[in-house]
């Protein structure tokens, strides 16, 4: 496969025109990132505004990727991919035009729609690849993409500061142009989903995409999974009903707002309920018997799903709170700042498809997997030491990024080796698993992104403005928290995750049967 993967022909050419769809929609996911000091001293925001705000770029991508995974086995990736690029303009335009915190959050919460653009992706390579070469094809296609939040991090400061120059401003100024580089990235992101849909098709030709029999929610085998999945879907009510919470601290809730939001929640957990309910009806009422080739197990998708939590839910806070993280710990300008915290979605560009490449040839997916996991867990632990007076000088800021760049070859590995699973679980439904499994990333990026905002006001007792020693305190104990996560799913892993059925087969199961 290596040799023909510069061929922009056949199967490699759907695999490159879909990471770069997935690269665009990174690049619109986090193009706040690198400007949120600028967007804070622009508008006025206080700490806990702009916490807030990156709290809110990772919400809806939880029910987002549940929903679209329903769409994306429905419809297939071609016209739901192309419909999430177009989407996109509309949330940049509205974040890009805002005059007030409020009508941020509002255009922030529409922006982590499209952080759910992944899980399509994942469908239409797994369509055009066979099992023996998933890991790698998988791994290029989100280690690629995943290079747009590194991408966003290092240019779109400088082209904020080009678009101030052009209008009169000066390159470095306070006031740089963000509204006029945010806004670009949507109208880039649109023009492609255009591109897009006229490019591809959803299979490869002579092969039919497959779809389940009823998409309203994911279809389970047996009983004891439908159980499984309905636990599993209950810390995705929790974790929106924790943002309704964060945005009532805010103020951008009152009491009577937070009450609606609630209920929303609930209403939604009740529709993901009963459109499981619906799906697995002939299973409750023993109806439908699935033979024993046909079931999978739940408990391998819900290991997968706390895997995802720890390398890509963590990946989704660090790249989120890096270029502060670094602006405040070095006193370093926010570009140098964006171009050095980069660094840790840079390693994307190989550290995914290394995961992908390992998972394919080393024997063991599952070992891969853990191996990685235990890996990212040991990298926070040792990024939990970079702080203020640890490292001096440019020799202390190298060592620094230097581990950044391991810690996060292990985390960007494992989410290339987690996705080099996902698509052998159950095939045809293979886009709500994805969902599934992606969904519990943005669970895990919520929670930890909570736990970063309230970090350094519980260890101030509270204060709106903490000390500069709290806040690097509190980065400390970030890291740490994200290190322990990982030890503990590591060894999850270790002792519960199994070996898929044919992990290494020349063709899926279904192709195989038809030969």
């Amino acid at each position: 496969m290596l040799g023909d993967l510069w061929s922009f022909q056949g199967r490699y050419r759907t695999l490159h025109l879909t990471w770069f769809a997935f690269f665009l929609t990174f690049i619109v996911w986090f193009n706040l990132a690198p400007l949120a000091t600028t967007v804070k001293a622009d508008l006025g925001l206080n700490i806990p505004q702009i916490r807030t705000l990156a709290i809110c770029n990772v919400a809806l991508t939880v029910p987002a990727r549940i929903l679209i995974g329903m769409l994306l086995d429905k419809f297939g990736p071609r016209i739901t991919y192309s419909t999430l690029l177009v989407f996109s303009v509309i949330p940049c335009l509205m974040f890009a035009t805002a005059e007030n915190f409020n009508q941020l959050v509002v255009a922030r919460l529409l922006l982590s729609i499209v952080g759910a653009g992944f899980v399509i992706g994942i469908r239409m390579v797994a369509e055009w690849f066979p099992p023996k070469e998933i890991g790698l094809a998988e791994g290029i296609y989100g280690g690629w993409g995943n290079f747009g939040s590194a991408f966003s991090a290092l240019t779109l400061v400088i082209i904020a500061g080009w678009l101030s120059f052009a209008g009169g401003a000066e390159i470095g100024g306070a006031v740089i142009n963000w509204r006029g580089a945010i806004a670009l990235t949507g109208i880039i992101s649109a023009i492609y989903g255009i591109f897009y849909f006229f490019s591809v098709a959803d299979t490869p030709p002579g092969k039919k995409y497959q779809k389940p029999a009823k998409t309203a929610g994911l279809e389970v085998t047996s009983m004891k999974d439908l159980w499984y999945l309905l636990g599993m879907n209950i810390p995705f009510a929790v974790i929106l009903a924790i943002l309704a919470w964060r945005l009532q601290k805010v103020n951008f809730l009152d009491a009577n707002g937070f009450i609606i939001a609630l209920l929303m929640v609930l209403l939604l957990f009740g529709f993901q309920t009963w459109g499981i309910i619906r799906t697995n009806r002939d299973l409750i009422l023993g109806q439908k018997i699935y033979p024993k080739e046909d079931r999978y197990e739940f408990k391998q998708v819900a290991i997968l799903e706390l895997t995802y939590i720890v390398n890509f839910g963590s990946e989704l806070a660090v790249v989120s709170m890096l270029p502060t993280f670094f602006e405040n710990t070095f006193d370093l300008h926010k570009a140098a700042a964006g171009i050095l915290a980069s660094s840790f979605a840079f390693v994307n560009l190989v550290a995914r498809p290394c995961g992908g490449v390992l998972s394919d040839h080393l024997g063991s997916r599952k070992n891969t997997l853990s191996f990685f996991t235990i890996g990212l867990g040991i990298g926070y632990l040792v990024m939990s030491l970079i702080k203020p007076g640890t490292f001096h000088g440019s020799s202390g800021l190298a060592i620094a990024v230097l581990l950044t760049m391991v810690c996060s070859f292990f985390v960007q590995a494992g989410c290339g080796a987690t996705f080099a699973m996902v698509p052998l679980v159950k095939r045809r439904v293979t886009g709500q698993i994805a969902g599934m499994v992606g969904a519990y990333g943005n669970v895990g990026a919520v929670a930890y992104l909570t736990i970063y905002s309230l970090l350094p006001f519980w260890m101030s007792g509270n204060s709106t403005d903490p000390s500069a020693t709290i806040v690097a305190t509190s980065n400390s104990s970030f890291f740490q928290i994200l290190g322990i996560t990982g030890l503990i799913v590591g060894f999850l892993c270790c002792f519960f995750l199994k070996e898929p059925k044919a992990s290494f087969a020349e063709q899926h199961e279904d192709q195989a049967a038809l030969a």
